[in-house]
């Protein structure tokens, strides 16, 4: 009697493990395998744009007027990260650079490709947390393409997402470490902040396609290998609001475009929807380690 008890567990402990095989999970979060290969055959295997035919869009941004003075950063509570810096940090909403250029504004193409599907790079944007600081403070990335999260600090880091068409997130990070996340729908911006560090903060633009650049230090940008068309460019700055420029682009020809943010614009609305915000059932929002 006690060994027939014994084959009948055994048989229900298998029928359980099959169970929660064919249930569950094989670890990767969102739809099976039927969905994934709808999704992949739905993705673009290679660019359409000709390179033979292509050109390319480039300029500068600039502000004129009297910059706003950044705070400077009290690291006081946290040597590790002071220690990496020769002079004081201030914060990041402004950076002007030689000559007039504005730094961290992002450019792309708003309109023009819509008829045109783009595959998703295979390689992830790479998002630093060194020195209790966001590096790069504004960056890009194609819809569905991964940014890795990285901790750089080996302190206590969290990322909080707040967008408005996608999915937030809000992923801590304890020690030196990597995570990679994605956003699938085009978003221009989406805030992030580190809830340890109130100073921390960084944006990312997220579009459907690859003609998208942060302006450098000097305040130069291009956007290179465009289909010949007619486009409008989008330039978009965290505190000076966004300006659009209209540019035909030619086989094998560079159109310019120039943005000018001015002191007047201080303040200018800056197109950014209300965070959704998903909460855990006990009314407090979701963390992921």
């Amino acid at each position: 009697m006690i060994e027939r008890f014994g084959e009948l567990r055994n048989t229900a402990l298998l029928v359980s493990v099959f169970v929660i095989a064919g249930c569950g999970g094989g670890g990767g979060g969102g739809g099976g395998g039927a969905d994934a290969a709808a999704d992949a055959d739905a993705a673009p295997a290679e660019s359409p744009v000709d390179p033979a035919t292509a050109g390319n869009v480039a300029g500068m941004v600039t502000f004129t007027g009297t910059a706003p003075m950044m705070a400077e950063i009290n690291m006081g509570s946290e040597a590790s990260c002071a220690s990496k810096h020769s002079t004081p940090p201030t914060e990041e909403g402004f950076v002007g650079g030689a000559d007039g250029g504005l730094a961290n504004v992002f450019v792309y193409v708003k309109e023009g490709l819509e008829s045109l599907s783009f595959p998703t790079p295979t390689s992830a944007v790479v998002l630093n947390q060194d020195g209790c600081m966001y590096t790069p403070h504004v960056l890009g990335a194609q819809a569905g393409q991964d940014i890795t999260l990285r901790n750089s600090d080996g302190i206590l880091h969290n990322i909080n997402a707040s967008p408005t068409e996608n999915r937030p997130f809000n992923v801590s990070q304890p020690v030196n470490m990597d995570t990679n996340r994605a956003f699938p729908v085009a978003e221009v911006m989406i805030p992030l902040r580190c809830d340890v560090h109130g100073w921390m903060t960084a944006y990312v633009g997220v579009v459907d396609h690859p003609y998208f650049a942060v302006s450098g230090s000097d305040g130069s940008v291009s956007l290179d290998g465009l289909p010949p068309g007619d486009y409008v460019i989008e330039a978009w700055h965290e505190q000076l609001g966004t300006m659009t420029s209209n540019v035909t682009v030619t086989t094998g020809g560079t159109a310019e475009i120039s943005f000018e943010f001015t002191e007047a614009m201080a303040g200018s609305p800056v197109p950014m929807g209300e965070p959704i915000d998903l909460l855990h059932p006990e009314g407090h929002q979701v963390v992921d380690h």
